[in-house]
């Protein structure tokens, strides 16, 4: 009898983040969304693995991503000086998102997604977003879902900031996209090069990744009617000014 599954969602949020797919050089890019490879490097390093260490049962995990707050994407610059000769090395750009809050989920073996949680709640090295300069704001850790992955993206609430939901007051329900693996019947979908094969520092190596987006329905917690109130049968808009 084969294991049950469960699933792990993840809210990362933080004033920066960067999700690198095939950035090099003194270029380096952000994907609009967190990484599968991203965030399994996340995952490893809060169970404290080695850099070298296996890892094709995190990348037999399914996962997906929600934009709850897809954020801005921001450019910097980097300067730096060799550190034997101290000639200038050359200028490097780097490219992050701000304000962006997303809900990540990693569907495995139950076992495994219950270590992960574990994990996560209490990790051999601290998380981040992407890049050691961008820590998270908020925990990251949501809880551990049974019931499918589709059903604990609709079951967690809408993580965007308060600023941010107030601009859709007037909307009850939220449709947020949702990028995720490409399975059988999913339609057309993109090749994205985040599958990670080794973190192996002397040879990094990622394979590609079928993807495609679809979305999902929230609740939208500072949601309004749109329908405007019956005004008072007995309201006299001049009534304060007569003697």
């Amino acid at each position: 009898m084969s294991e049950r599954t469960a699933v792990l969602t993840l809210c990362l949020a933080g004033p920066l983040q960067a999700w690198g797919a095939s950035s090099r050089f003194e270029r380096r890019m952000t994907e609009r969304a967190p990484t599968k490879s991203g965030v399994l490097g996340l995952l490893a390093a809060a169970e404290g693995r080695d850099r070298g260490a296996d890892l094709s049962d995190l990348a037999a995990l399914t996962f997906a991503v929600r934009l709850d707050q897809p954020g801005t994407r921001v450019r910097d610059y980097q300067t730096a000086h060799h550190g034997d000769t101290g000639k200038s090395m050359p200028v490097s750009e780097r490219f992050y998102l701000s304000d962006a809050v997303f809900v990540v989920a990693v569907e495995g073996r139950e076992t495994l997604i219950d270590a992960l949680y574990t994990a996560v709640r209490a990790p051999t090295f601290l998380p981040f977003l992407g890049r050691r300069s961008c820590p998270p704001s908020r925990p990251i850790d949501m809880g551990v879902h049974r019931g499918g992955l589709w059903r604990a993206l609709r079951a967690e609430p809408w993580q965007a900031s308060a600023w941010f939901q107030r601009r859709r007051v007037r909307e009850r329900r939220i449709e947020l996209e949702v990028i995720t693996d490409l399975v059988a019947g999913d339609g057309p979908g993109d090749a994205v090069r985040d599958q990670p094969l080794s973190f192996d520092p002397r040879h990094r190596r990622y394979g590609l990744r079928e993807v495609h987006s679809t979305a999902v329905t929230v609740a939208n917690p500072l949601g309004v009617s749109r329908r405007t109130p019956d005004l008072p049968s007995q309201h006299d808009p001049m009534g304060l000014l007569e003697d």
